[in-house]
Formats: C-alpha cells, sequence, structure tokens
C-alpha cells in the first residue's frame, strides 16, 4: 500500500473514526466530487456475475479483464492491508439534456460525452490526493492508494456497495438524484471507517437500454458482450471491426451514449462545473470530413491531454473511415475517403475501401 511516511498502527476509537468519515465526506464535496461514500472490501457476492462473464468471454480481446480478475475482487490483495474503499464520483454532463438527435446527423462525429474534454484520470488523481492530504492532516500519517480506472478494480459494485447508486441494466451505475453522467474513483485506505449502505436498484420493467443498443451487444439485463459493444469496437479493439458491425455503428467514432440517452434516470442528470470536461475542438460538433483529414500531428495535438489519444491515429481514422461509410454519399465525403484509399496502414486502407464501396457501389461490401 502507498503510504504516508512514517505511516503507524491507527488508535482511533470508534467515535472519532465516525467523525471522520463525515469528515471525508465534507471533505470530498469542497473538492468537488458529488458525493463520497465509503464501503468494505467484500465482493464474494459478485464474483459469480465476473466468472460467468469472464468464461462466455463477453471481455472480447480485453484479456487483462480475465488475468486480473482475482484481483478486481479482492481489493485488499491488490492492495494490501486494505480494510476500507472511499468512494467519489464526480458528474462529467455538460447539458441536462439527453437529445439523441446528434446521432441522426450522418455527417458528424459522435465522440461519447465523457472524452470530449480534457482526459479525467489526472484531475480526479489530483483532487484524491488532496483528500487523502486532509485525511493525513488529521488523523497522521495512514495508508492509502488512489486508482481513477488505473488498475484491476471493480470499480461499479465497490460503488454499488457503498451506495453511490445501484448497478443497472445497462451496467452502468445509476444514481437515483443524478441518473449516470459521472465519473467513479477510489481511495483504498487501511482506516478501519464505518461503512454506508447500499442502495436498491431502481430499473424496474424498464428495457430502454437494452432495446435501443445499436449492436444489440446486451445478452440480457446487467450482461453485456463487450465484443458487440461500439464502445470495446472502437476504443478497446486494435483490429478490423467485424463487417456485419459497421453499417449498425453509423456515426459514432469513440464510445457510444446511447443507453446512457435513453435512461429514464438521467432526466435526473446534473450540469457539471469542471472546465476541463468542456469539449475541445468542436468535438461535440465536428465534421466527419474535418476530422479524418487531420495528419498525425494533428491529431497528436489536438488529442493531447485527452481519453482519446489511448487509441492511436490509426484505430482514428479506422473509426472515422467506417462512420463515413454510413454517411450520405456526398463529393466532399468521396474526396475525403479516396484521399486515404492509399494509407501507409493496412488497417486504415481495408477499412476506406469498405467505406468507399458502401458509396461507389451503393451498397455494403
Amino acid at each position: 500500500m502507498a503510504t504516508a511516511p512514517e505511516s503507524k498502527p491507527h488508535r482511533l476509537d470508534g467515535a472519532a473514526l465516525a467523525q471522520l468519515a463525515r469528515d471525508i465526506k465534507v471533505w470530498g464535496g469542497e473538492l468537488g466530487f458529488q458525493e463520497v461514500a465509503i464501503t468494505d472490501v467484500d465482493l464474494s457476492a459478485y464474483r459469480p456475475h465476473l466468472e460467468h462473464w469472464l468464461a462466455n468471454h463477453y471481455h472480447g480481446e480485453m484479456d487483462y479483464m480475465a488475468r486480473h480478475g482475482s484481483l478486481r475482487l479482492e481489493p485488499q490483495t491488490l492492495v494490501p492491508d486494505t480494510l476500507r474503499v472511499v468512494c467519489v464520483r464526480m458528474d462529467y454532463a455538460l447539458t441536462t439534456a439527453n437529445s439523441l438527435a446528434p446521432l441522426k446527423q450522418a455527417d458528424k462525429a459522435y465522440v461519447s460525452r465523457y472524452a470530449r474534454g480534457r482526459d479525467y484520470h489526472k484531475l480526479i488523481r489530483k483532487r484524491l490526493q488532496r483528500l487523502a492530504d486532509r485525511i493525513t492532516e488529521a488523523t497522521g500519517p495512514f495508508g492509502y492508494r488512489a486508482f481513477v480506472d488505473s488498475a484491476p478494480v471493480l470499480e461499479r459494485a465497490l460503488a454499488e456497495k457503498a451506495g453511490l447508486g445501484w448497478i443497472g441494466k445497462n451496467t452502468m451505475l445509476i444514481n437515483k438524484q443524478a441518473g449516470s453522467w459521472f465519473f467513479l474513483a477510489e481511495l483504498f485506505t487501511d482506516l478501519p471507517l464505518p461503512v454506508d449502505t447500499p442502495t436498491t436498484a431502481h430499473c424496474g420493467s424498464c428495457t430502454a437500454c437494452l432495446d435501443i443498443c445499436p449492436t444489440q451487444a446486451f445478452v440480457g439485463p446487467n450482461v453485456l458482450d463487450a465484443r458487440r459493444c461500439i464502445s470495446y469496437l472502437t476504443i478497446e479493439l486494435r483490429d478490423a471491426i467485424p463487417l456485419e458491425l459497421r453499417p449498425l455503428m453509423g456515426n459514432r467514432v469513440f464510445g457510444c451514449d446511447d443507453c446512457q440517452l435513453i435512461c429514464p434516470w438521467n432526466k435526473f442528470t446534473r450540469v457539471s462545473k469542471e472546465d476541463d470536461f468542456r469539449p475541445r475542438h468542436s468535438l461535440d460538433d465536428a465534421q466527419l470530413t474535418d476530422l479524418f483529414l487531420w495528419s498525425e500531428e494533428e491529431f497528436l495535438r489536438c488529442t493531447e491531454g485527452s481519453a482519446i489519444r489511448r487509441i492511436g491515429y490509426e484505430c482514428w481514422l479506422r473509426n472515422l473511415a467506417v462512420a463515413l461509410g454510413n454517411a450520405p454519399t456526398t463529393p466532399a465525403i468521396l474526396t475525403a475517403l479516396r484521399a486515404r484509399a492509399a494509407h501507409p496502414s493496412a488497417l486504415v486502407r481495408e477499412h476506406v475501401a469498405w467505406a468507399l464501396g458502401r458509396h461507389v457501389e451503393g451498397g455494403p461490401v
């Protein structure tokens, strides 16, 4: 466990720990987290679901999910001496509107809302460190380690146990007062803090998220086959996108928000006040052709400090080629695709050829 210098056994009694837990929640709010809750490390109830999901290979090529499966279920093994997990959430939506209209603008790129601004990892990690510093000031050195989607952590399960919401049928964590447009992060600690009470699930009989999925990636409620998920296809997959799924992807070039846009609980969406989450380079309203014609240098410059950079330039062009293949035929789209027809990357060439075939031959190839 990463520790503050000269960490030593804790001597706080029950009343002091209860007060510390209340203080941590106040400090978290002051640091910009919309909610803070605490849970223990017992994730045994989630083991059957995870093992079934892995056994069915729903994780696709995300080998790390299987490789680190046991660590996800045992926080105390991932970080020795962990007794509690302080879970936080931070809203990132910039509008209370949850319109599907942008998905109908076939000549424009749809980038998942979370990725339009600066990468959230550094911002939230710094806030977690400041929270740890506040705790150190109050208690003296203690053991802790912060995680922001950066290690084998079953973050939605921990957040659900902590009471930040429930894991909905779309596998997202849903909060009754705020919907699901928020980031999660965790502070593992050896402090024996009192834990919070989990909430109950409130999806009821609604299946809107399952029904709207463009690629029908949901095997059933709470079960996602990542191999068919557009977020997986555009972000995690590094090879060719399966032919049968390409026409279903529409204009989605990085991630997919459909199952959140349609969720009734997102009528309670709260607007973020974080400037870092505001769209850069017009990624909330960009023409496919403009993005497709970025040079590699432009891609690296425009995605600096962005979650998009992790997929690399080739996959960026691959995704855009598919979207261009799904767009209405126009001279500008044909010109853009032909400009990349002889691209050095075989992956890019193959997807450009498919897209051109959709326009020139008038149908899928």
